[in-house]
């Protein structure tokens, strides 16, 4: 069974940084595109960004590009999140998710909450 955990949310103030990391297992981690994605109280989930199989190919959502940034370890079975310059609406649950054949996003974290304080 695939297993997604991600750490490092927390609180930090605006202007600040953190790293989210999502770690992988019981799947071919490397055969995944990995996701993540964000869901503020009293908001749909909304989708942040994702990294291809190789980790060559990434793509951000226009509200984060230029400040977040995905990688990932295949070695280490884990995607990481890199958050600069956060905002408060950045204020949000943050999930990884793994898509195992290009179709949807097929394993989902328990989620990591993530507060910017103004």
């Amino acid at each position: 069974q695939v297993q997604l955990v991600e750490s490092g949310g927390g609180l930090v103030q605006a202007g600040g940084s953190l790293r989210l990391s999502c770690a992988v297992s019981g799947g071919t981690f490397r055969s995944f595109t990995m996701g993540w994605f964000r869901q503020a109280p009293e908001k749909e989930r909304e989708f942040v960004g994702r990294i291809s199989q190789s980790g060559i190919s990434t793509y951000y959502a226009d509200s984060v590009k230029g400040r977040f940034t995905i990688s990932r370890t295949n070695a280490k079975n884990t995607v990481y999140l890199q958050m600069n310059s956060l905002k408060p609406e950045d204020t949000a649950v943050y999930y990884c998710a793994a898509d195992r054949d290009g179709n949807d996003y097929d394993y989902w974290g328990q989620g990591t909450q993530v507060t910017v304080s103004s």
